[in-house]
């Protein structure tokens, strides 16, 4: 039997959401929400993380009445070697994307990528500098070439260390070899975690754990910083800017594109395309004003930060964007793109076009997307849409609210810039307590949680206690919707974090990126913790996945958990089903690292949590109240 809908606002905090929840309602058009219903209740075997199906001499479920899998595998080695794997699968995903940037440099380097260029040389050689390439007086593109092949050495095993780990302050890295923690290799963590985790292997679940920090460490202090550190390389560091957000930007007057996804190499080539005179002429020939391009979940983000184009939403939102039925094209490339896109699409005039040979879509166009012709099939997919604008119903049309203003382009270069080009501004200010902490909010949306309601929550009330806040990822959306990305937010924070924001223009909560950007926290943690002598574990900062749902925040979590960093979940991953597994996470990680999970769905006691953490580690350097 069906069951009934649940009320539209019971899912979201958003006007614009709800007018499209019951315009897909209205349509017969199903979405997330309909479906995790339809799901519901879940299998507690593998919520609790015990259930095994590893090898054919199963599948095994561990429970009081059957405490042992058919090899023999308890509980905790069952729920360890799950949790080692999703935290695999989240470091190879955001690392492979850092390797997509490599090849892109590659073929730079090559003259094999007319279309793609070296942006920032200035950071490209300081960055070769830090790794330990000579940079004197040398060709750029010899630069380049050593960089190049300094990060591709970081996917392989001849290595003992991947190359960035020298921005971590040295305190933590002995800690991190006493631990036998530190990262050789991005690719062997992945493939050893595998080999762990295959049957008759490790079955000591503590130990696996200590591998599953080491893999997610490969990701946050290699993968992950090579695609943010590059990126800005290829098409430039981020600088502050003003934008707009919500459904709002889509023009009911224009040819509408959304990208979405999280790679920058095709995105911005077809921000580049759709600015080509030709294409736009025919867009006008059309009855079209011109060609708009907006931003979806971390690829919208990449675009963001750089180029100031306005963000259609985070991940609850996509769905809902081509049911404002003024869209007539997606372009996606990888990570994050629900399936049923295609299937929505298919019920307007929409082209679903999909680029990534490791992300298809069965039903989409695809596109084999290359640096070698990026240009020539960028206009390919943007002529696309323009001819799509042709077949749009009017009368379908329903765009459910004018567009808000954000401030972006936080990257930690444009904050040195800001604070007049060092850190000492920023140490001063908490020092003397105007900013008492900070945190960062990243990542995704769950359909279990009312859409946005803990992200934005949380950011609101953190401000109100001087701690500043990073936003990244879908969180990103969340708070520009919410007014918190501007620098009139002030007004809601306190009166600290207020003296020290209006004084430098900006918003107290700072956009810091997409979710490969999680990369820029760890690099300021790492430098702050330097410049003060300490370790990061010592500084009084955290972070919050408040409503997170992949491999990758959880690889995410558990790297910034162990480079010390007081790390929050709004609800716990798939490992209750072990004492062991489940204690390490939230108590016994504090002994080792320095910093622990906490679980905690309600924002308020949240921030209590992040408040009286922060307390103590201002405390613990000597800082007042």
């Amino acid at each position: 039997m069906a069951k009934e809908p649940k009320p539209i606002d019971d899912l979201t905090i958003w006007d614009d959401a709800k007018a499209m929840i019951k315009k897909a309602r209205e349509e017969g058009i199903e979405t997330v929400h309909e479906r995790l219903q339809m799901q519901t209740p879940h299998c507690k075997f593998c919520e609790l993380g015990t259930t095994c199906r590893n090898c054919t001499m199963g599948p095994c479920r561990i429970s009081k009445k059957m405490p042992r899998g058919v090899c023999g595998a308890d509980a905790d080695v069952v729920v360890a070697r799950n949790f080692g794997r999703f935290i695999a699968g989240g470091a190879a995903g955001h690392s492979d994307h850092g390797r997509d940037l490599i090849e892109v440099l590659e073929a730079i380097v090559e003259g094999e990528a007319k279309d793609y260029k070296i942006t920032d040389e200035a950071k490209l050689i300081r960055i070769a500098a830090e790794v330990g390439i000579e940079t004197e007086g040398r060709d750029i593109m010899a630069v380049a070439e050593d960089a190049m092949e300094c990060f591709f050495g970081d996917f392989g095993s001849r290595k003992s260390e991947v190359a960035f780990l020298s921005r971590a302050p040295k305190v933590r890295r002995d800690k991190w070899d006493s631990l036998n923690m530190t990262p050789r290799g991005i690719d062997r963590e992945i493939a050893e975690m595998m080999h762990r985790t295959h049957m008759g292997c490790d079955n000591d679940a503590p130990n696996t754990m200590i591998h599953a920090a080491r893999t997610a460490l490969a990701d946050g202090w290699g993968g992950s910083m090579i695609g943010t550190e590059l990126s800005d390389v290829i098409f430039g560091t981020p600088t502050p800017k003003m934008s707009t957000a919500n459904l709002g930007i889509i023009k009911e007057d224009q040819v509408n594109l959304l990208v979405h996804g999280h790679n920058p190499v095709v995105s911005e080539m077809i921000l580049a395309a759709a600015r080509d005179p030709e294409l736009v002429a025919r867009a006008k020939e059309l009855g079209a004003e011109g060609i708009n391009v907006g931003g979806l979940c971390c690829t919208g983000n990449e675009l963001l930060m750089r180029q100031g184009i306005p963000m259609a939403g985070n991940h609850l939102m996509t769905e809902l964007a081509i049911l404002t039925g003024a869209v007539e094209a997606i372009v996606v490339d990888y990570q994050c793109i629900m399936p049923s896109l295609v299937t929505i699409a298919g019920c307007y005039h929409t082209k679903f076009i999909d680029t990534a040979n490791k992300a298809r879509f069965t039903g989409g166009i695809h596109i084999d997307f290359q640096p070698k012709t990026a240009m020539e099939q960028a206009k390919e997919i943007v002529s696309m849409a323009v001819e799509g604008f042709a077949e749009r119903d009017a009368g379908r049309v329903d765009i459910p609210c004018e567009p808000v203003s954000i401030m972006t382009g936080f990257s930690n270069e444009a904050v040195i810039e800001a604070l007049g080009g060092s850190l000492d501004p920023l140490v001063q200010a908490i020092a003397n307590g105007d900013i008492r902490g900070a945190v960062g909010i990243v990542g995704c949306n769950n359909p279990k949680f009312k859409q946005d309601s803990m992200n934005v929550g949380l950011a609101k009330e953190l401000i109100k206690r001087d701690i500043l806040v990073l936003a990244t990822g879908c969180v990103t959306t969340a708070a520009g919707k919410a007014g918190l990305l501007v620098p009139e937010a002030i007004e809601m924070a306190g009166p600290g974090l207020k003296k020290v924001c209006g004084s430098l223009g900006i918003p107290p909560v700072l956009h810091y990126g997409s979710c490969v950007d999680n990369s820029r926290i760890l690099q300021l943690c790492g430098a702050l913790a330097d410049t003060l002598g300490v370790d990061i574990s010592d500084l009084p900062v955290g972070a919050s996945s408040p409503e997170w749902y992949s491999e990758k925040a959880a690889a995410i979590g558990l790297y910034a958990v162990a480079s010390g960093i007081y790390t929050h979940l709004g609800h716990p991953p798939n490992i209750l089903g072990s004492e062991t597994v489940t204690n390490l996470a939230v108590e016994g990680l504090e002994d080792l690292v320095g910093a622990t999970f906490f679980i905690e769905p309600d924002p308020v006691k949240t921030a209590e949590m992040f408040d009286e953490r922060i307390k103590a580690k201002r405390k613990g350097l000597g800082l007042s109240e």
